[in-house]
């Protein structure tokens, strides 16, 4: 593993991508004492808000990639979809996480050999580039199905749910522009997450495991701590440490998971940052993901990471932040964070609440209760 070089503040730290992750990066750093700077190509992006200067351009402009270096004493990603061309010639002390870490959790296909490597186990899978393939790739893993972009892709989007030949054309539609991948359905209980970090001196430390309910394919609710077995939290703490052994890990990196009914762990996708499934960690832990991932960045220990009370994390989608923002007057014990994104557009994330308190069930209703107000859902999509 790289042993870096500690990188003290008053250091300036460069973000390439400017969304609410790279502000919350920021607003950690800042907290410490660094400066920081963003490369965004959006003009007062929610980063650049916090932070003390922005390179407006696009994430594949050598030249503003260039300039960030020059003005930064190290560098980090908030996304995956990052052009490894732009930052293969950075050394591992300029870019602790490296570009491998992106290569291989920026593919699904390469992501999901990797996880096979390293002898965790993950939904089947084929690799579909055409018509012939997608049709190996349906007879041996059969309908259910889910037809994913390789690359990119988030939230939903480049996904294609195929249930049976009704919907080979969509399919059709997808592989004929770019590479895919076909994984099966398989039954399960629950969707956890975990965030995993690494210092600098090779010690992995891991968050409490998240319990999440989607909406529309995206993270809507967690619940911490997940309401699984011990057991099942200690498979997933086994796989995570795998995992950043595996990609010799520096930052905070999410990894998502399915428990099935038997309560095995399968492992499904990975994020080579901090995960919206961790926000809960600014008010609920002694150490936040966001402060984990400056401190293994920059080469500082990180302690034991525990937690100091139940929470649960919602997201605010859409106009549900004009009425978060409406409802504060009346919400004495809402952790609130608007990420300041200039358009309010449907599915959007905008923003987050938090609720922390001494008993999960009171925090689950109180979520239940924002979201069954007049003008949202007739009934709530989170579950008891």
């Amino acid at each position: 593993m790289f042993k870096q070089q500690a990188i003290l503040p008053p250091a300036t730290i460069g973000i390439i991508g400017g969304g609410q992750l790279g502000q919350m990066m920021a607003l950690s750093a800042k907290s410490m004492g660094y400066k920081v700077g963003v490369l965004d190509p959006t003009p007062d992006c929610p980063t650049a808000q916090v932070c003390d200067f922005q390179i407006v351009a696009d994430y594949d402009d050598q030249g503003a990639i260039n300039d960030l270096i020059a003005k930064s004493d190290v560098l980090t990603y908030e996304f995956e979809n990052v052009s490894t061309e732009t930052l293969s010639q950075l050394s591992k002390q300029q870019l602790p996480q490296g570009v491998e870490l992106l290569a291989i959790t920026g593919d699904r296909w390469q992501e999901k050999n990797f996880l096979h490597q390293q002898g965790i186990p993950t939904v089947p899978f084929a690799k579909v580039t055409d018509a012939a393939s997608f049709q190996d790739a349906v007879a041996t893993i059969g309908l259910p199905a889910i037809l994913k972009t390789s690359e990119g892709g988030y939230d939903g989007h480049g996904q294609q749910d195929i249930n049976s030949a009704a919907d080979y054309d969509a399919a059709a539609k997808l592989y004929q522009q770019v590479p895919c991948i076909l994984e099966g359905r398989i039954s399960f209980d629950k969707e956890v997450s975990v965030m995993v970090t690494q210092t600098n001196a090779g010690v992995i430390r891991t968050f409490p495991v998240a319990e999440n309910q989607h909406r529309d394919h995206i993270l809507h609710t967690s619940i911490i701590p997940a309401r699984i077995p011990d057991s099942v939290v200690a498979q997933i703490k086994t796989y995570a440490t795998k995992v950043a052994q595996g990609l010799e890990l520096a930052g905070v990196l999410g990894i998502e998971c399915f428990v099935t009914k038997d309560q095995q762990v399968v492992v499904n996708e990975l994020a080579p940052r901090p995960h919206n499934s961790g926000h809960y960690s600014i008010e609920a832990c002694n150490v936040s993901q966001f402060e984990a991932h400056i401190r293994s960045i920059c080469g500082l220990p990180i302690p034991e990471i525990h937690q100091l009370k139940p929470a649960v994390m919602f997201n605010l989608l859409g106009d549900e932040l004009i009425r978060a923002r409406q409802a504060l007057v009346t919400r004495p014990d809402w952790h609130f964070h608007d990420y300041g994104k200039a358009e309010i557009r449907p599915k959007r994330k905008l923003g987050h609440v938090t609720l922390v308190g001494n008993n999960l069930e009171t925090l689950i209703q109180e979520a239940q209760d924002f979201e069954n107000q007049e003008g949202n859902f007739e009934k709530s999509s989170i579950t008891l």
